[in-house]
């Protein structure tokens, strides 16, 4: 292998990588906030490249009939939990009244921009902010419906629940979009060579998005009342119970939150590689083997974890290509084994 070889599995690999960390962070908050293994990450990496693609070719996006049927759902099971309760306490008016604003004023109005508005020909950022508009309010409905009712269980139950939910969505996004995979338009079709090497914009777009996706997490746990009510929620849920800090929140803004960094994924990747209703999966299995490097617990270990499941996938393409994946996710082994064997063991609370 020559150098210009070399560089250019590199560039790959790094590209590869920003998008995985993106997921390994979004995999590690929904976990440290809530317990839950993030399954259906997967699902949202495909209905977000989706979206953009079809709002790219003048068609209308299916993905806000999903939006308009689970709003309508989580105010169903909103209402008739005030109702239920209705016994201990008198039903909350205004909850009720905001809970039927987010889950079925805002679908509606996304429904009217999809229809009004000729999104063909608006700007590829407005686009991507649009389909983001449809898929962080969709993830804080799935764990308002699917989750928050069993925040207490088991982590054993929340994952056959998140297994359920993958499966679900799965259905739904071949129903909705249909077998065919789509691309999206390129960022940028800017390239530069440095030395032997073709250094591609498209490669250097994900990989500022990323960075300024890491770093606007940074400043927003670090800074942020939100952010820190997360962490807090991330470190002792009783122990924020206790001081105020409501976990139901702070489990559909870590949803949230997933869901778009999981769309913003699928749109990167999306003008590189044909997307699919079912692409996502395994990409996010890849996040996830870069969240597991991190412990599931630290972000900045897990984005290192990400660089290295990319370097890895990349130059195992050149090497080994029919064995890519298999060597990839082989990864977890070993670095389960040094974690098991160099960390104490106690009750899971």
């Amino acid at each position: 292998m020559d150098m210009g070889v070399f560089a250019v599995l590199a560039q790959d690999g790094i590209t590869n990588g920003a998008v995985y960390a993106l997921l390994a962070m979004a995999l590690v908050l929904v976990f440290s906030v809530t317990r839950v293994i993030f399954l259906p990450q997967g699902e949202f990496i495909g209905y977000g490249a989706l979206t953009v693609a079809a709002l790219q070719s003048g068609q209308y996006p299916r993905l806000v009939s999903l939006l308009m049927a689970v709003g309508a759902l989580t105010f169903c099971v909103e209402l008739g939990t005030a109702l239920y309760n209705k016994r201990y306490k008198p039903v909350p008016k205004l909850h009720l009244m905001w809970s039927a604003i987010e889950n079925l004023a805002y679908p509606a109005l996304i429904w009217v921009l999809a229809r009004s508005i000729g999104w063909q020909d608006m700007p590829m950022a407005a686009q991507i902010a649009f389909a983001l508009a449809m898929t962080i309010p969709l993830g804080i409905m799935i764990y308002r419906v699917a989750f928050q009712p069993m925040a207490e269980a088991s982590v054993l139950v929340l994952l056959i629940v998140a297994v359920g939910v993958h499966f679900a969505m799965l259905g739904l996004g071949l129903f909705i979009f249909g077998p065919e995979g789509s691309t999206t338009r390129s960022f940028t079709e800017w390239s530069t060579e440095i030395g032997a090497m073709l250094v591609s914009g498209q490669s250097l777009v994900v990989i500022a998005v990323s960075l300024v996706m890491i770093g606007a997490l940074y400043v927003f746990f670090d800074r942020s009342l939100y952010g820190k009510a997360l962490r807090a929620t991330a470190v002792n849920r009783k122990g924020a119970q206790l001081v105020g800090i409501g976990t139901s929140q702070a489990g559909r803004m870590a949803f949230g939150l997933a869901a778009g960094l999981g769309s913003l994924a699928g749109v990167l990747i999306a003008p590189l590689n044909t997307v699919g209703y079912d692409t996502g999966f395994v990409v996010a299995l890849k996040g996830f083997v870069a969240a597991i490097v991190g412990g599931l617990a630290s972000y900045p270990l897990a984005a290192a974890g990400a660089a290295l499941v990319g370097l890895l996938e990349s130059y195992s393409s050149f090497w080994a290509s029919a064995y890519k994946e298999v060597i990839v996710f082989t990864l977890i082994i070993p670095v389960l084994a040094w974690r098991s064997l160099t960390s104490g063991h106690g009750d899971e609370e």
